[in-house]
């Protein structure tokens, strides 16, 4: 579950929110001026980020070479129907 707490809930009762997000794996939203600020998460969720964000660093430097010398107008029109692709596929399961 996700909730939100103020940054002085969060100083007050950081043992017991960190016991909700080890134990079960909830996710707490620190707010100030109830606008989110950051956020405490699981490290399992933490890892699953770091590669994600590893693996979109690593394709996007793919994607920079295989476009380097194709025009921004034809490589942003061939990306968006591959992605156009994707999204279709991913509906059908």
């Amino acid at each position: 579950m996700i909730y939100k707490e103020s940054a002085m809930k969060v100083r007050q009762n950081l043992g017991e929110l960190i016991n909700k997000v080890q134990y079960r794996h909830d996710s707490i939203v620190i707010t100030k001026a109830d606008k989110p600020v950051a956020a405490i998460i699981d490290v399992e969720l933490f890892e699953k980020i770091r590669q994600m964000k590893t693996e979109f660093d690593r394709l996007s430097v793919k994607l920079a070479k295989t476009y380097q010398h194709i025009a921004q107008d034809i490589a942003e029109a061939e990306i968006a129907e591959a992605i156009a692709a994707v999204r279709k596929e991913n509906k059908k399961k």
